[in-house]
């Protein structure tokens, strides 16, 4: 069972989660849709949003509790919230294939597995891509659903037996902390959210805190940094804004980067799905 995007427009998007269809909310979705109203009505399951936060399914046919996706190289767990998320970002499959091949390199040159830090890790697909190419991973989100959720995903994929640390902490303190430890890190990947709570309540923005997060990383790795992967989802956080912000804090000591916007291919046409931004740079070009 894998994931499609079977059509978007008016600001939604039809999906096909396995053997269920459901349909979400797409702002970037500004065209009209391809197939007509009858493909659309065989959704199982319609997320509305609520003006104050969250929302709710409307089910002709309730889902099981969970069940797995194929999604690129991983599978995934698929478990839909009251917030709309699924568990999946389909966005992130090139990115997976990115870092694989930058563990794979890291790997071959210097003869040893990557320590590897992916923040804001959610419930795991690059932690995953990371561990089966043969780095050692450090996952840490604030919430301990979604940790376990990332557990669970490394299960279904073979991998709960990797190399991994399954850290539910506010991500900026576990920086704070990794550096008075004196910790350093070989590749480093980050999905921050515009806005998010840690585990104590603390408050997250991404206008306010993601500079000094990356202050904070570049104490942990600026020495050794082999590859670094920042991606986000934010309006205004544009492919150039995100390169000029890594530039402040890791500088140009990097053979190979580029940026772009993430997107999900769609079934009918040759339409993209914008979902987010990235900047990613290694230290040496891949071959």
């Amino acid at each position: 069972m894998r994931y499609r995007l079977l059509d978007s427009g008016h600001g939604r998007k039809l999906e096909q989660l396995g053997d269920v269809i459901v349909e979400r909310q797409a702002p970037t979705a500004i065209w009209s849709p391809l197939l007509d109203r009858k493909a659309w009505g065989r959704s199982q399951g319609v997320h509305h949003r609520s003006d104050k936060g969250g929302g709710h399914w409307e089910w002709k046919k309730q889902p099981p509790a969970s069940w797995e996706v194929h999604l690129g190289v991983n599978k995934m767990v698929v478990k839909p919230t009251p917030f709309g998320h699924v568990g999946l970002f389909a966005e992130q499959e090139e990115q997976w294939h990115w870092i694989a091949e930058a563990v794979t390199a890291f790997i071959a040159r210097e003869n040893r597995p990557p320590e590897v830090l992916n923040l804001f890790a959610y419930t795991g697909g690059s932690t995953l891509a990371a561990a089966r190419a043969g780095a050692k991973v450090t996952h840490v989100d604030a919430a301990k659903g979604v940790v376990d959720w990332a557990r669970k995903n490394a299960t279904v994929n073979d991998l709960d037996g990797a190399p991994v640390r399954w850290m539910v902490d506010d991500c900026s303190a576990f920086v704070a902390r990794e550096v008075r430890r004196e910790r350093h890190y070989d590749g480093l990947i980050l999905d921050p959210p515009t806005f998010g709570r840690g585990k104590k309540n603390e408050v997250w923005t991404i206008d306010n805190n993601l500079g000094p997060l990356l202050s904070g990383l570049r104490k942990l790795s600026f020495s050794q940094l082999d590859f670094l992967l920042l991606s986000c989802h934010s309006p205004g956080y544009t492919p150039l804004a995100l390169k000029q912000l890594a530039d402040d804090h890791f500088g140009d000591k990097f053979e190979e980067f580029d940026g772009g916007e993430m997107t999900v291919p769609q079934d009918e046409g040759h339409r993209r799905l914008p979902s987010g931004f990235f900047t990613r740079r290694r230290r040496f070009a891949s071959s």
